[in-house]
């Protein structure tokens, strides 16, 4: 059974962000397998919400907060999401080597 699956407006707008840039940078081509990778990492997370690790971050408010590495080849993407219940909320999607912490 799956999770009832939620996107972030933050979340939306990274995805949106990313697509963007590899249509500039690679071609609208690989911008729609990102697009597939994202949407087979949201639909495994949703079967199951306790794949990605769980994170620890100082502040309270990241609390709960998993991470899971976006389908090869852009496994240096990470999605953010808490599970809660049967719900499952991408919240965000970064690239891995970020400052963490400071962006989220």
């Amino acid at each position: 059974m799956s999770s009832e699956l939620r996107r972030s407006s933050l979340f939306t707008a990274d995805v949106l962000r990313q697509f963007g840039w590899y249509v500039d940078k690679a071609g609208e081509d690989v911008a729609w397998q990102f697009e597939a990778a994202v949407q087979e990492t949201l639909r495994a997370i949703a079967r199951q919400p306790d794949l990605g690790r769980l994170r620890h971050f100082e502040n309270p408010r990241l609390a709960q907060l998993r991470s899971i590495a976006v389908t090869r080849p852009f496994n240096k993407l990470i999605i953010f999401y808490r599970a809660e219940g049967d719900t499952v909320e991408a919240w965000r999607l970064m690239h891995g080597a970020r400052d963490l912490p400071k962006r989220l």
